[in-house]
């Protein structure tokens, strides 16, 4: 069904496109500003950081929308036809990707496509297997399909690997202002080697390294800071556990000692609470940072996971 109204949605805009094409260039080279569509939050959040005044981002997924159930109206096909930009993530908002095959700006960059991100792949159940180990991943979970982890932006130093390759898109772009693209990004750079020192002093000293989600968005956090992720759903929040996975991770945290299940915003809570209940345990918000709320930025929400982290896993 989300298909066929993805489907009509860019069947009705079609048409818009073909009559607007000389208006959408005319109303760019007028707004002197890059225009840039970004998928979701933390690709809005890049752009923005190393653009400044310099570009226009328009985030595609609504504040409260879960990122994965993201549908294209047909303004947004036109938007995106108009766009100098556009960054996203392969694999992560099929509705997106099929608009971009019929109506796409020049320029666009995939972000699971960039050098040096050392990707990780998971299974839809949950598990996560480092980039280096997909062969021994896929042995042991020879009957799930491994995928590409698409969360890297909860690792503050895979985020600065996205962040010059989003500044040098934007320079080649739009030339002109490369030297101030290098000087935001750089600035940029600081605060993220700040925020990634502060988790490495922080979760240094922990008395246990598990920690246990509603779904498997925390890879990439886990790697970096020698944490271990267990997932209750796969790498879809909407994937659903089968009773052998909640009996599996009921025996894994009480195994470990777990104090918390950690549960996110902008999908149910239900099935973590439950979990959390029938393990006499405490549930606590862990951010994957998809789309935050106002007066919220990236920075702030890590440092909220940072807490919730150390307090779960009582950390010194």
């Amino acid at each position: 069904m989300k298909n066929n109204l993805s489907n009509l949605a860019i069947t009705l805009a079609l048409g818009l496109i073909l009559s607007g094409c000389s208006s959408s260039e005319s109303d760019s080279s007028a707004s002197g500003g890059i225009k840039v569509v970004a998928a979701m939050y933390p690709l809005e959040f890049v752009a923005k950081a190393i653009g400044g005044d310099m570009v226009s981002v328009e985030n595609f997924t609504p504040p409260g929308v879960e990122p994965h159930d993201l549908e294209l109206t047909p303004s947004q096909v036109v938007e995106l036809d108009a766009a100098d930009l556009l960054l996203y993530i392969s694999g992560f908002q099929p509705a997106l990707e099929e608009a971009a095959q019929q109506s796409a700006p020049a320029n666009s960059l995939d972000l699971l496509s960039v050098d040096g991100l050392n990707l990780l792949t998971a299974t839809e159940d949950g598990h996560n297997d480092g980039a280096e180990d997909v062969n021994e991943g896929e042995e042991a979970h020879s009957d799930e399909e491994m995928v590409n982890d698409p969360h890297f932006w909860l690792d503050p130093a895979r985020l600065i690997v996205v962040a010059k390759a989003v500044a040098s898109k934007l320079s080649e772009v739009n030339p002109e202002n490369s030297e101030a693209f290098e000087s935001n990004l750089a600035a940029f750079v600081t605060e993220l080697e700040a925020l990634d020192a502060k988790f490495t002093t922080g979760l240094a000293t922990c008395e246990r390294d598990l920690i246990v989600t509603s779904h498997a968005a925390f890879g990439y956090l886990a790697d970096a800071y020698g944490l271990s992720q267990e997932a209750i759903a796969g790498l879809s929040p909407e994937s659903e556990p089968t009773p052998k996975r909640l009996n599996e991770i009921g025996k894994e945290a009480k195994a470990d000692g777990t104090t918390t299940i950690f549960f996110e915003t902008l999908a149910s809570p239900k099935v973590a609470q439950t979990l959390a209940n029938d393990l006499n345990i405490e549930s606590a918000v862990l951010d994957p940072i998809e789309g935050i709320s106002e007066g919220q930025t990236y920075f702030s929400v890590m440092e909220s996971n940072l807490e919730a982290l150390r307090k779960a896993l009582s950390c010194k």
